[in-house]
């Protein structure tokens, strides 16, 4: 998964079976996590207690677990 922060929009792309995330927060204290979270679980339709970010905390590339 690919992560673009300060973007126009927030907003959830599929492409070749990797995700694109862009959102509007920086990336300044964890923001930019939270968002990308609340993105993917209404993305996926899970609550955001089911997603974890287990690679990539600081990285545009990231891993994520849905449970």
């Amino acid at each position: 998964m690919r992560v673009t922060t300060h973007a126009k929009q927030n907003k959830v792309i599929e492409s070749d079976g990797v995700l694109r995330v862009y959102t509007t927060v920086a990336p300044e204290n964890g923001r930019a996590n939270s968002a990308v979270i609340e993105l993917l679980s209404k993305y996926f339709d899970v609550a955001k207690s089911n997603i974890t970010i287990s690679k990539g905390f600081t990285s545009r590339d990231k891993v994520i677990c849905i449970q």
